[in-house]
C-alpha cells in the first residue's frame, strides 16, 4: 500500500529536520478524532443528499445491490480508504507543510488546489478534452481547496482526511458512484450512475458542493500565523 509508504517517507523527512509526525497533526488524539468525525459526518451527509437528489430528479429510487456481499463491501472500503490516504498524504502532507513555510499559507493553499485538480486530469483520463479538463480542474480543485484550507488551519491531516473520506465513502460505496461500480445501493431503474437532471439535479451537482466548500472555509476562519497554526 502506497499510503503507509508515504507516511514513512514523511516521517523520515521530518526527522531529518528535527521534527516528528506531530507536524502533520499526529498529536492530540481527542481533538483530532473530533475533527475527523466532524468532517466525515458533514461530507457524508452532503454526498448522500446529492445522490438522493439525483434519484428524485430522475424519478427513481435507491435499492440494495442484488450482488451485494460483505466481501464486495470490504474490498470497496479498502480501495477507497487507501485512495484517500494516498491523496491526502501526497497533497496535504509533508509537501504542503513545507509549502506553507516557504511561500505562505494563501499561496500554498492555491497551489495545492490547482495541483489536486491537475492530478485528476490523469486519474479521470480527460487529457485532450478541453471542456472536461476545465470542469475537472474546477470541480476537484474546489474540493482540493477545502482540504488544503482544512490542513492549513488545523495543522493536521485529521480534518481533510475526514472530509475527503466522508464524501468518497458515501458516493462511491453507499451510492455506487465510484470507479468500482455497484457496491451497496443501486438505482432502481438500472442506471449505472445517476447524473444531474433538471434544476434539482443541477443544484445537487453544482450548488451543493460549492456550499459545502464555502461552509468549511468560512467555519475555519481567517489564516493564522504559520508558527502558531503548525505547532498546534
Amino acid at each position: 500500500m502506497i499510503g503507509p509508504l508515504l507516511l514513512f517517507l514523511s516521517w523520515l523527512l521530518l526527522r531529518a529536520q528535527g521534527k516528528g509526525l506531530d507536524a502533520l497533526g499526529f498529536n492530540q488524539p481527542v481533538v483530532r478524532l473530533r475533527q475527523f468525525t466532524a468532517g466525515f459526518a458533514l461530507t457524508a451527509c452532503a454526498a448522500s443528499l446529492q445522490q438522493i437528489g439525483y434519484a428524485h430528479a430522475a424519478g427513481t429510487s435507491w435499492v440494495l445491490n442484488p450482488a451485494y456481499s460483505v466481501e464486495l463491501l470490504l474490498d470497496s472500503l479498502r480501495w477507497n480508504v487507501n485512495s484517500v490516504l494516498f491523496e491526502e498524504l501526497l497533497f496535504r502532507g509533508y509537501l504542503m507543510f513545507q509549502a506553507i513555510h516557504a511561500i505562505g499559507e494563501r499561496r500554498a493553499i492555491v497551489l495545492d488546489a490547482v495541483a489536486f485538480g491537475v492530478y485528476h486530469w490523469f486519474t479521470y483520463g480527460v487529457i485532450g478534452n478541453p471542456v472536461a479538463m476545465v470542469y475537472v480542474l474546477i470541480s476537484t480543485g474546489l474540493f482540493g481547496l477545502m482540504f488544503a484550507v482544512a490542513f492549513a488551519r488545523t495543522g493536521s491531516l485529521a480534518l481533510p482526511v475526514g472530509l475527503h473520506l466522508g464524501w468518497n465513502l458515501a458516493s462511491n460505496v453507499l451510492f455506487s458512484a465510484g470507479p468500482l461500480g455497484a457496491v451497496v445501493l443501486v438505482a432502481a431503474d438500472g442506471a449505472r450512475r445517476l447524473g444531474a437532471q433538471g434544476g434539482l439535479g443541477a443544484l445537487c451537482k453544482f450548488a451543493l458542493p460549492i456550499a459545502i466548500v464555502a461552509l468549511v472555509c468560512w467555519r475555519l476562519g481567517r489564516p493564522r500565523p504559520v508558527d502558531v497554526q503548525l505547532s498546534r
